[in-house]
């Protein structure tokens, strides 16, 4: 079955705070729209063609670049679109809290952290929070559009919130500026859905 553009759950201008309408729909229709085609040209006709996207970042590690990178591509983008919302949610609660701060020391030093590891990822690609096979929590940033469920992932394991640093994210209204689009970023984290995930990946 050949993948498809999933809607946004918000309207392009929703994260104006953070992400301006046009980067968005930019985002959402061009660049996204791009990898699920690519992706769709190069899995057809072969044994890939039936499998789910998770199942394609599981054996990245063996696919032809074409797959891995736009397949990633897909996976990545659906994943960040459904992490945002309009409606400003602060910081997280109830047992990811508790686990934020036993791991990292506190919601902000996790903020830092996840923001470090964002900033220096070198051109373009992604920082994760994540939870391990063993259930710890980890930070770690992939590039391109790698991600923790691939089997090449320097750190695997379940990601649970996701920041796209590629500059099409962020370029039309932060320029250069990487680590002011993240700290921005902060003010659309859909914190229910992260804990939604957290609680499935736990």
């Amino acid at each position: 079955m050949a993948f498809t553009l999933p809607a946004l759950p918000y309207d392009y201008n929703a994260l104006e705070v953070s992400i301006d309408a046009r980067t968005m729909e930019i985002h959402h229709t061009k660049h996204h729209q791009a990898y699920i085609t690519n992706v769709n040209n190069a899995i057809a006709g072969t044994e890939l063609e039936d499998k789910t996207i998770e199942q394609l970042c599981a054996v990245a590690g063996t696919l032809a670049p074409a797959v891995r990178n736009n397949g990633g591509g897909h996976y990545n983008h659906s994943f960040f679109w459904d992490i945002m919302t309009g409606d400003s949610m602060g910081a997280p609660t109830g047992a990811l809290a508790d686990d934020i701060n036993a791991t990292f020391g506190g919601f902000d030093a996790m903020k830092e952290k996840f923001n470090t590891a964002g900033a220096t990822r070198f051109g373009s690609g992604w920082a994760w929070l994540s939870v391990a096979a063993d259930g710890a929590l980890q930070i770690s940033s992939t590039p391109n559009q790698d991600n923790p469920l691939m089997d090449c992932a320097d750190v695997k394991g379940t990601p649970i919130l996701g920041l796209d640093v590629w500059e099409h994210a962020y370029y039309l209204r932060y320029q250069n500026l990487r680590p002011a689009y993240m700290q921005a970023w902060w003010d659309v984290v859909n914190w229910n859905k992260v804990s939604e995930l957290y609680s499935a990946a736990k």
